[in-house]
């Protein structure tokens, strides 16, 4: 018997959370919609009689996960057995993190549970679309699409991540660069010409007191800046722990120049692509809207689909949701109605998500265009006056002389 953690909304309108007994998930499930009642979310929370697994290593990546489904889709077809296949897969994969959870996912197996219960018990390494979908193929008898379906999911999804990342990979450098030169004249270079300056004992342009004060505070106080910059950080990340700072930096996430329209394209790509992907996989609506609210990382998209859950199940369509919260684009809530019009809502999602992943990584090299000359005037403002500093006091000296 394992314990599972779950969320309701009851007959009557009434949210209700709790945790149950049950053998397996789709034991859990059926009991828990006994009465009328629209399940929100539902979840392993551990199991009686089980040793606390404590996983210690790198973390799974998607595409780790993609290569997996892809692999586990190949040996199903084949004709091989679940358990010969996680055995197999166990063996071929590099991560000792990931090859260990195969393993006991293998034995779990062994012992009469389902997959999808076996791998349920390891949520920090599977997501929960995954398991998800994998109890869903079982209970039809497509496992082996699922994991195609899952393969493709993860690949994209690994796609997405990497060209938002390679997105932000140049200004990071030369934002590191920036910071590297200011500190190496003001500390090295600019002391050395202040120096020569109070010895001439002649009158200084403003700029380059202003320049040489700067220069003496981060000598002897630098310190000061760095505690100041340690505690700003630790103190920011506290409050986006709290809901209302992370709904306000997920906010602000969505409406920062440059890149916003980023976030806000990735986040309808996101959505549209894993909606599509496990309500073909047989998963009720109500239910996907959940799983894809979990995967989100802003919060504030996050809130909008919670909101969007609660409506669907009263029997509002999605796209009405979607549209009042101002979040996402138009294309995305209209074709999103016009997919609940004609019925064809998987088909439309998938369109939307092909745009949406082509207006991504238009939108990544718009950014980078956008960042290379705005990084380098930003290093030019703060750079030139520094060596406008310096170089007057020299001219004057020369003119003098």
């Amino acid at each position: 018997m394992a314990v599972y953690k779950y969320e309701i909304i009851q007959s009557n309108g009434k949210s209700k959370n709790g945790t149950l007994e049950a053998p397996n998930l789709e034991a859990a499930t059926a009991e828990l919609k006994e009465g009328g009642n629209v399940i929100v979310s539902v979840a392993l929370t551990g199991a009686l009689n089980k040793d606390v697994e404590i996983h210690i290593g790198k973390a799974v990546k998607p595409r780790e996960l993609s290569i997996f489904c892809r692999q586990f889709q190949s040996v199903l077809h084949a004709g091989v057995t679940v358990i010969a296949a996680l055995e197999m897969l166990a063996e071929q994969t590099e991560n000792k993190t990931f090859q260990k959870t195969i393993m006991q996912v293998r034995d779990s197996v062994q012992k009469g549970e389902t997959l999808a219960d076996a791998v349920g018990e390891y949520p920090k390494i599977f997501p929960e679309i995954m398991i998800h979908m994998i109890a869903a193929g079982e209970a039809s008898g497509s496992l082996e699409q699922t994991f195609d379906r899952l393969a493709q999911h993860f690949e994209k999804d690994a796609h997405l991540k990497a060209l938002v990342a390679k997105s932000m990979i140049y200004p990071i450098v030369l934002i590191v660069v920036i910071i590297a030169v200011v500190a190496i004249m003001m500390i090295k270079i600019v002391p050395t010409f202040t120096e020569t300056f109070e010895d001439l004992d002649a009158e200084l342009p403003g700029i380059t007191l202003a320049v040489m004060g700067v220069s003496d505070f981060l000598v002897t106080k630098g310190y000061i800046i760095l505690i100041v910059a340690i505690l700003v950080a630790f103190l920011l990340r506290e409050i986006k722990k709290t809901e209302n700072g992370a709904l306000f930096f997920g906010k602000l996430g969505l409406k920062m120049p440059l890149f916003g329209a980023l976030s806000i394209k990735t986040a309808a790509a996101r959505l549209t692509r894993t909606l599509s992907t496990l309500m073909n996989s047989g998963i009720k609506m109500v239910d996907a809207i959940h799983i894809v609210g979990q995967i989100m990382t802003n919060e504030a998209v996050k809130r909008v689909l919670v909101q969007a859950q609660k409506d669907v199940t009263h029997g509002i369509p999605l796209s009405k949701p979607l549209e009042e919260s101002g979040v996402f684009p138009p294309m995305v809530y209209h074709m999103i109605g016009i997919g609940e019009e004609t019925g064809n809502m998987e088909e439309m999602l998938d369109k939307i998500a092909d745009y949406y992943d082509e207006e991504v990584e238009m939108a990544t090299q718009s950014l980078v265009a956008a960042l290379e000359p705005l990084i380098i005037v930003v290093m030019a403002l703060i750079v030139v006056p520094i060596i406008l500093a310096v170089m007057m006091p020299m001219f004057s000296l020369y003119n003098a002389i």
